[in-house]
């Protein structure tokens, strides 16, 4: 097993504490003046992250289940039909509501 492609649980605890604590501390900002997260970006491959939660790779991600995207995860930050917004876990970055990572976690 790489260690390069999997992320320690303490490392992960670090970045997700980091990147909530930078997501609270930035100003408030519409999806539309945020960039796109890729599926690329160093944080994104961490997590897992799919632009199409219908993509994912289930026997690698065996937490992913049909239903969860980033539009009902607590992360998200954007309203009910929202296309793409905001999330805690990728501060600056901007989600697809379809999307869905590692970190997900149903809304209250």
């Amino acid at each position: 097993m790489s260690t390069s492609r999997f992320v320690s649980r303490r490392s992960f605890l670090a970045l997700a504490g980091a990147s909530a604590c930078a997501a609270l501390l930035s100003p408030c900002v519409r999806a539309a003046d945020l960039a796109k997260l890729t599926e690329d970006d160093v944080t994104a491959v961490a997590l897992g992250y799919r632009e199409d939660a219908a993509k994912v790779d289930s026997a690698k991600f065996s937490t992913h289940k049909n239903g969860q995207t980033c539009a009902n995860c607590k992360f998200f930050a954007g309203a009910d039909n929202t296309p793409s917004a905001g999330c805690q876990l990728f501060p600056g970055k901007s989600v697809a509501a379809k999307g869905w990572c590692s970190a997900y976690n149903a809304k209250a």
